[in-house]
This record gives C-alpha cells, structure tokens and sequence, in this order.
C-alpha cells in the first residue's frame, strides 16, 4: 500500500511539473475587442526575433478544457508543439486559446440527451462571441511584420475540430493547412475552402461522443468541391482519438511543408 501510495505521489508530481513547464513555455495574454475577452496562451520559437518570420499555428481546444483559468486549454495539444525536438524542426508561434465554459468554438445547437451528440451547425447566424474574438486575434496577427502569411495554421479536437472547419470556412483566405480530430461542420460550408487550403481529418471509429460519421462527412464534402483531403479513421479509438493523432510522425512535418495555395 505504501509503495502504492509513493507511485501514486510520483506521478502526481511528474504530472505538475510537466504542466508548469507547458505554462511556462505557453505565455498568458488576453485579447479585446468592443467589451469581450479572450484569453489565450502563446507560445514562441526559440530565439525569437522579430526581424524574422515564422509560420503560426492556431489550436482550439474541446468542450473539456473550457473556462476562466487560461490554462486548461493547454491540457492537450500543446506538448507535441512544445517538444524539444519540434522546437527545434519546427520553429513556430503557436497559440492557444480559451473559450468560456457559458460559449463553444463552433456556431452549433448541440444535444446532449442523444448518444451520440445531436449536432445541427448554424453558420448562417454568425460566429459566436468567442469564434468572433478568435477571428479578430487572427486578423491581427497575421498582419504582423514576423508572421509569414503564407504559413498559418488552424488544428483542433472535438468541439476544436468543429471550430476548425467553421473557421476556414470564415477564413478561407487565410490558411494554409488544417487538421481537425474528432469534429464535424456544416459539408455545404466546404465548398468555400476545399480547393485553397490542404486538410487531414482524424477521427475514432468506436467514437460515441461526436458520430465518426461527421468527419466523413466533411471529407466527401471537400473532396466534391474539388480539394484531396487526408483521411485517417482509427479502427479501435473512441472519442479520444487525439492521442493517436498527436503520436502520428508525420504530422507536424506534413502541416509544415504546405504553403498557401
């Protein structure tokens, strides 16, 4: 019981420490606009100068990690981009923002009595505040003078994923490449983006949180309004696919090479 509890105490503080060093890595900001704020984390390459440029990498969190506390969205994600080794392969600003638990990334009606979600998407009616603000920190930032425009980026799990299509859709001009697990949007809203920016789709066979069937969705979408999409469908994965999707080698080195069509 006593070696037990040790482990128990170990893992604990391993788990901390590598937190802290992600919020430490991670810098806190907020973000105004009108009477709204966003917060978000940031994250920039290794001897930073802005006499450079350097591609920017944008990653909306799931419907886990909402809240107040501009740390819980850094609970998944931001490791793989903060790794030593992809810092130094792969010198980037990565930024990661915090939607409110009372809003959502994506303009959505979603149901929670159904198994999985019921899902209807609403694009018509305008992003949400916290979409809004996330547009508006992109627009900024992607007229500063170290931020090569021909290499952003936008990734995203679950209710991130969901944000993911919806904003390349608000976007389209924008970025470069995406990826977005376990998601799903509006397959009309494709036709805006599906031949200008390069996506690879992830999502978990047995997910029965968000229907797998969302993502195949999106991908027969992009791939009828003329884009050759990335399809990576995990046979034995629920809803937690972005484990398997952050330990995918090529991730990082596919979303690097592309540039803006």
């Amino acid at each position: 019981m006593k070696l037990f509890k040790n482990t128990l105490t170990f893992c604990l503080l391993v788990f901390i420490t590598l937190t802290n060093a992600q919020e430490d890595l991670y810098k806190e900001k907020i973000h105004v606009k009108d009477n709204d704020t966003l917060q978000y984390r940031i994250m920039y390459p290794e001897n930073f100068s802005e006499d450079e440029e350097y591609p920017v990498v944008l990653f909306l969190h799931g419907a886990g990690e909402r809240g107040e506390d501009n740390k819980k969205q850094l609970v998944h994600g931001s490791k793989l981009f903060a790794e030593q080794t992809n810092r130094g392969a792969f010198p980037a600003i990565v930024i990661f923002p915090q939607c409110p638990k009372s809003d959502y990334w994506s303009k959505v009606d979603v149901d929670r009595s159904t198994n999985p979600i019921g899902l209807n998407f609403k694009y018509e009616n305008g992003p949400t505040t916290s979409m809004g603000l996330v547009l508006d920190l992109m627009d900024e930032f992607a007229e500063k003078p170290f931020v090569k425009k021909e290499k952003i980026y936008v990734g995203g799990l679950s209710m991130g994923g969901m944000g993911t299509f919806e904003i390349l859709y608000r976007r389209p001009e924008m970025f470069a490449a995406a990826f977005a697990i376990c998601g799903g949007g509006d397959p009309e809203s494709a036709k805006e983006y599906a031949d200008k920016i390069d996506v690879w789709v992830f999502h978990g066979a047995k997910d029965d949180v968000v229907d797998p069937q969302l993502s195949l969705d999106m991908v027969s979408a992009i791939l009828k309004y003329g884009g050759k999409p990335n399809f990576t469908l995990y046979a034995d994965d629920n809803h937690n696919s972005w484990d398997s999707t952050f330990a995918e080698p090529e991730l990082l080195k596919w979303l690097f090479s592309k540039s803006k069509k």
